[in-house]
Order: C-alpha cells, then structure tokens, then sequence
C-alpha cells in the first residue's frame, strides 16, 4: 500500500510539475512552415551538419493557421492567436475582432512573475513580437505599439528597427521619442551598440535594437549585430531568477525571404533559428523538468516545395549552399555597380559575378549541375539589361524611384539556382499551408496532433493562470 501511495505521490507531482515549468522557451520562425523545416534540414544533411534540433523535439502537432476573416492569415492574426489563445482578423494585434483586448501568454508569466524577454530579427513592433506585448486594432500603428511596448514593463528586448517611427510627432497619441519614454521607464536602451548589449547585466530591464530596419539576413552577416542564437543566450543570462522566465524569439526574417522566394536565403534563416534553439535546449538539459521548449510557425510563406519540373524531379539541395548572398544584398550590390560605372556595363562583365555569388556556370566548365542553358543566359542577359536602364533612369533623375523591391536581376539569378537545386514556389506571398509545432518538456504533452494555432496560445496560458 505503502509502495501505491508513494507511486501515487510521484505521479502527482509530475503532473503539478507539467503543468508549472518555470522557464518557457517559445520559438516562432516567421512564415516557416513544413517546407522550410524539411528544405532547411535536408540541407543540413546533406552539408554534413545533420538534422535540424527543432525537427527532432518529441512532441509535434500540425497547426491551421487561418485567420477570423480570412483562410490566409497575416502575421498579426496568427501572433495573436499564438499569443493570446484567440481568433481576431488580419491586421489587428492582441485585440479580439470588436476590438477588446486580450491577454497574452507573455503577460500572464509576467503577472505570475517571471521575466519576459522579446527578441526577433525583424523591428521589435512588428506584428510577431507586438502579439505579445501590444493591443491594437491597426498593426500599421507602429508608434502606438512602441508605446505598449514601454508600458509592458518587459524586461529585455532585443531586435531589429531603428526608424522614424519611433518618433513620429503626427501620431496622435504623441507623447515624445519612444526611447528616451523607456529612459525614463528604466530602460537601459543599446541603439546599434553590440558592446553596449553584450555589457548588459542582470537586475536592470534592456531594449536593444540593431539595423535600420530588420537585422541582417544570416548569409550576409558580417558579425556587426548579434546573432539570433546570441540573443537568446544573453537573455538567459538577464533573466534567469528564481521566478523563471517566458521568452519568445521570433525568426523573422524567415518570411522576408519567402517573400522574394530567395531558397538559400530562407533555409539559413531556418538554420539560424534553430541555433537559437539548440542554446535553449542546452539549457534545458541542465534543467529539464523545469524547462518547456516550443517552436512553431506563425503561418508559410511563398508556396514552398521541395521538387520543381524542371529538374526532372530531382531534389539537389546541396546546391544553394552555392548562393552566398542575399537576393536583397545582391541588387543593392549591383545597383552600386552599374552605378559606379555610369550605367555602361555588358551583361558579359557581370557573369563572374554570378558565379561567386551564385554558383553559375557559364561554358563547360566548373560544375555541370549549374551550367546555364542558352534560354537561362537569355532570360540573365534579359534582367540585366532592365536594371542598367533604371539605374540609368535614377542616375539622370535622382527622385525616380524603383518600382520594385528587388531588381529583376537579382530574381533571375536566384530562381536560375532555385530551379538547379530543385525548390519550387508557388506564390510570393503568404498561404494556407499549416505549420507544425514541436515541443519538449513539461507541458509539452499539450501539443499533438492535429490542432489549431489558437491551441498553442489557451494551453500555454494555462500553465500560468
């Protein structure tokens, strides 16, 4: 009998233990879904650094995604469901469709007292982050969630977005630079400094940003900013007490690279978030039933596959590996190029270019997996020739503005070696496709099967109410 109650006993406080784990680590990669994992950790394989540590997480569930209003849901509506466990309509942030406000999980650990920490790639007031600090009806009011964000009482933000916005006096809640208001809040705030983050210590709350925007994407960082993986580690240090901690970080610029179906771009962007996850479950080994490890995706983003007609239906990941910039990066580089150069320059002088930067090869040399065909060289020469002409149009008319985000030569570069390496993209934009979440430790138990994303938020929420 003795033997029962004591095994009754036991069971007892694993559940209690469950349903309480005093460190919470939610990962969410923005706009990355089943394909990115798979695209990401197939290249990983196959470069030799093995499997994703996300994708190996004992617990998984498929997650839908859609939104109140819509099937395809924005960022805004899926950061609130995760976030706040409900459904609301695309564009609004922490508030339910008539506009009440919700809860976060991210302020009941803070009610419960632990530390919150808020880190992400992209500006710290987009919409992921701000779903679990701000409430909204427009995820647009960039200066009005910086003012939640002050008023959260946080303790450590770390993220990208240095702007204007920060400080935009036709607001109409106005009431100074958001800053120096989280100056006078208490905030220690560390503008483009990596020293100044890095000398943070514990005991004082932090905002920390980097980048004029969103930080650097993982393949053209240049080691000025801090690493995801980095972010999370320093947040440890700063929140660890004996309350514990709830920390989201957030993989943003995962869906930038959707956006511009950049492959390689989007599979480091994987990569570096699942780094950021291994520093979690590191410290989860040391601590592991007290500690709960979630990655999810907020929703996918550009339609991704891994098989593309063209390559027959192979599937040669392998060979973004070859890419070693950013689309973005690329036409930038190039827009300076044929700039410094008056606009006089052949397509005939940039292919070298494209066979650092991309790994294509032109002629019978080098590897044959990426020799160009005579229509992909046409379809380059093309692409080529419109950007020298709007470089040339902007060199004569300084106020002519580029009508696109990325230069039609940087696109055919990078879909050239999409299509090499066999990944496919079905839309430049968000889709229903669900994500998946994956889990490990106490709670975690919460997440399988077949779920929807507001499940994340209702069953997190309960392990600190």
């Amino acid at each position: 009998m003795k033997m029962v109650l004591s095994f009754a006993a036991v069971m007892t406080a694993a559940v209690v233990s469950a349903a309480s784990p005093k460190y919470v680590f939610l990962f969410i990669g923005d706009g990355m879904a089943v394909p990115q994992r798979m695209v990401a950790e197939e290249f990983s394989l196959a470069t030799g650094n093995g499997p994703l540590a996300m994708n190996a997480l004992p617990y998984q569930a498929t997650v839908r995604t859609k939104s109140a209003d819509a099937i395809i849901t924005d960022s805004a509506a899926a950061a609130t469901a995760i976030a706040c466990g409900e459904k609301t309509k695309n564009g609004m942030i922490g508030v339910r469709p008539d506009g009440s406000r919700l809860k976060s999980v991210a302020e009941a650990a803070a009610a419960r007292g632990m530390k919150v920490g808020i880190v992400t790639t992209v500006t710290v007031v987009h919409a992921t982050p701000a779903g679990f600090y701000a409430h909204r009806a427009n995820r647009g009011d960039s200066y009005r969630i910086a003012l939640d964000l002050v008023a959260s009482g946080f303790d450590y933000f770390a993220a990208g977005g240095v702007y204007d916005r920060f400080d935009d006096v036709k607001d109409p809640e106005y009431r100074g630079n958001v800053f120096e208001l989280a100056k006078k809040s208490g905030y220690t705030v560390c503008i483009d400094d990596r020293n100044a983050w890095a000398a943070l210590k514990p005991g004082s709350k932090s905002w920390s940003v980097f980048g004029a925007d969103g930080m650097q994407f993982s393949i053209d960082a240049d080691g000025s900013q801090p690493t995801l993986a980095e972010m999370v580690g320093k947040g440890v240090e700063l929140l660890d007490q004996p309350r514990g901690f709830f920390m989201m970080c957030e993989g943003g610029k995962v869906d930038y690279a959707g956006h511009a179906n950049d492959a390689a771009t989007d599979l480091r962007e994987v990569l570096a978030l699942d780094d950021a996850v291994k520093v979690a479950l590191e410290f989860q080994s040391r601590r592991p039933d007290e500690t709960l490890v979630v990655v999810t995706g907020d929703h996918e983003t550009g339609g991704m596959s891994m098989g593309f007609a063209g390559t027959g239906g192979k599937f040669i990941v392998e060979l973004l590996a070859k890419q070693k910039t950013s689309a973005g990066q690329f036409s930038e580089d190039m827009k300076k190029y044929i700039a410094a150069r008056g606009g006089k320059v052949e397509f005939e002088e940039v292919k070298p270019v494209l066979t650092r930067k991309f790994g294509l090869e032109f002629g019978d040399g080098g590897d044959r997996r990426m020799r160009v065909t005579a229509a992909e060289e046409r379809a380059l020469a093309k692409a080529f020739a419109e950007d020298v002409v709007r470089v040339r149009k902007r060199l004569k008319d300084t106020t002519a503005h580029d009508v696109a985000r990325l230069y039609v030569f940087a696109q055919a570069a990078k879909n050239v070696l999409n299509a090499h390496a066999g990944v496919g993209w079905s839309s430049g934009s968000h889709t229903a496709l669900p994500a998946l979440t994956s889990a490990k430790g106490p709670g975690a138990e919460m997440l399988v099967g077949m779920s929807d994303n507001t499940d994340i938020g209702k069953r997190m929420k309960k392990l600190f109410e």
